[in-house]
């Protein structure tokens, strides 16, 4: 899917110096979009979702999962009607977890700054980034 089929469709935009008609690759494994990291749940043993959490379909204009510092720059999971799935309460004991995703087919996070990257069907854990600081010893989430 080209990067400009996939804003058409869902009414999101990105910066204009990306080009829009860039094939949007699908990724079947470990991936990085700003401060956001898709892992394959197979991959994380230790995080499970809540007993308490509720999975709710994915629309096909998209779920904002988490914005920048300064309240710009949105993380947009979307997908097609049917074929996606996702839970908030996740148990992760690094505390970095923003949601467990369930696909049937692929699915697509879009950034403004970043454009679009395709998350390939299975079981994943979508969470934060984090850094070391300055120092060294310290860790920070990683600002996108």
């Amino acid at each position: 899917m080209k990067l400009a089929d996939l804003l058409e469709r869902t009414g999101l935009d990105v910066l204009d110096h990306l080009e829009r008609q860039i094939t949007v690759p699908v990724i079947d494994g470990l991936q990085a979009q700003g401060d956001l990291l898709v892992a394959p749940l197979a991959l994380l043993p230790e995080v499970s979702a809540e007993s308490w959490a509720r999975w709710q379909e994915v629309p096909s204009d998209g779920v904002e999962l988490v914005r920048g510092i300064a309240g710009t720059n949105p993380h947009t999971l979307v997908a097609d009607p049917g074929t996606c799935h996702l839970a908030t309460g996740v148990f992760d004991p690094q505390r970095l977890a923003i949601a467990l995703v369930e696909n049937t087919a692929p699915v697509h996070l879009i950034h403004p700054e970043h454009g679009a990257t395709g998350i390939a069907p299975g079981r994943w854990l979508i969470r934060r980034q984090r850094e070391y600081a300055a120092t060294g010893h310290l860790t920070r989430l990683v600002a996108d």
